[in-house]
């Protein structure tokens, strides 16, 4: 009888690579023999690298920062204008707060990379232009507006900035499926206490496959600012407006909001309506956006244009000075109610670390 064949394996190879000196490279032109160059491109040469290198140096360091970050004290949802202005002035206030930022599209930016339609001025009312100032944006001023040469400056610079932040992490192409709920045993108030995350990509193609299970971070505050349109629009708005409605066999527990505001309560999910965003007009648009940015539920600050859905306020169109000051607001709204909600979150569940 033949006996079976070893089965040859392939021999482990170890990859060295000899060091090579780098290529100099000078962005300066210097002139030789009349033709310019910046680098000796005849003896240009990468230093070496493994793929597998490539691989780990990205992996490892994204683990690392789901695994720091799935406790975060902020959590902000989208980042546009709004969310990124609240994010740099929360991590310019509070260096201490851990700060996840979740955009649902590869490009974080929102609608802010043209000024409005294809036109790439990016237009902001007075008093905005203080808040370009705090960025170092250079702008015409033309009375009682500013504009900045174009949108994808603003952006392109405010989000320079955020990241640079190393106590804020940037997760995009990763969409908020849904809130994470605490319910008061004491008051029985709904409280937001963080965020479930999916990829983007699995999220809008649910019913094209078989269940995907998503990630989580807990927080003590989300800041929700999604904006108005697209698949991922007001979600926290629309999640809120289901979870205020009662369940079939729930006859009574769910107060109005109307009934609630006379009991002179705090916010609440319960009752929680859309009121539906109304038609253009700049004048009270950007006032109403500004003004209502708050907490809107216990744990829950709405910020930018998804407050239009919430407070059936108007939409503004392509100005801009709302966002950034809605931000502004919002990083005020979360640094004065963070403290109550973590004291909330250390009380669950017999106390648990929240590190």
């Amino acid at each position: 009888m033949t006996p079976p064949t070893m089965i040859q394996t392939a021999p482990v190879v170890n990859y060295s690579f000899a060091p090579t000196e780098p290529t100099q490279i000078s962005l300066k032109t210097s002139a030789s023999n009349g033709e310019i160059k910046f680098a000796d491109w005849d003896k240009f040469q990468f230093a070496p690298i493994r793929e597998s290198t490539v691989s780990r140096a990205m992996t490892k360091r994204y683990f690392a920062d789901l695994d720091k970050f799935c406790e975060s004290d902020v959590v902000i949802v989208g980042a546009g204008s709004a969310g990124l202005s609240a994010a740099y002035v929360l991590a310019k206030n509070r260096p201490d707060l851990k700060i996840a930022i979740i955009e649902a599209s590869v490009s974080p930016g929102g609608g802010c990379w043209l000024g409005g339609q294809l036109f790439s001025a990016m237009v902001l009312r007075k008093p905005a232009e203080q808040f370009l100032e705090n960025l170092g944006i250079e702008y015409e001023d033309e009375g009682d507006y500013v504009v900045v040469k174009h949108a994808a400056l603003f952006m392109s610079t405010l989000l320079s900035k955020v990241l640079a932040f190393p106590n804020i992490k940037l997760f995009n192409a990763t969409a908020v499926e849904d809130l994470i709920t605490r319910r008061d045993e004491t008051t029985g108030e709904l409280r937001i206490a963080g965020v479930v995350t999916n990829w983007t990509l699995v999220a809008l193609n649910h019913d094209t496959q078989s269940c995907m299970d998503p990630n989580t971070i807990n927080c003590n505050v989300v800041l929700s600012t999604t904006g108005h349109d697209g698949p991922f629009g007001a979600f926290s708005a629309k999640r809120l407006e289901a979870l205020g409605k009662p369940r079939s066999d729930i006859t009574s527990g769910f107060k109005s909001e109307t009934a609630a505001s006379n009991a002179g309560s705090k916010p609440s999910t319960a009752g929680f309506e859309l009121g539906g965003m109304r038609g253009l007009d700049m004048n009270k648009a950007e006032d109403a956006i500004v003004k209502g940015t708050r907490e809107v539920v216990p744990g829950l600050v709405i910020a930018g244009m998804e407050l239009a859905e919430v407070d059936g306020s108007n939409r503004m169109g392509p100005t801009f000075g709302a966002m950034a000051l809605s931000g502004v607001k919002a990083a005020e709204a979360v640094l004065n109610t963070i403290d109550v909600r973590r004291k909330q979150n250390e009380n669950c569940y017999g106390g648990l670390s929240l590190n």
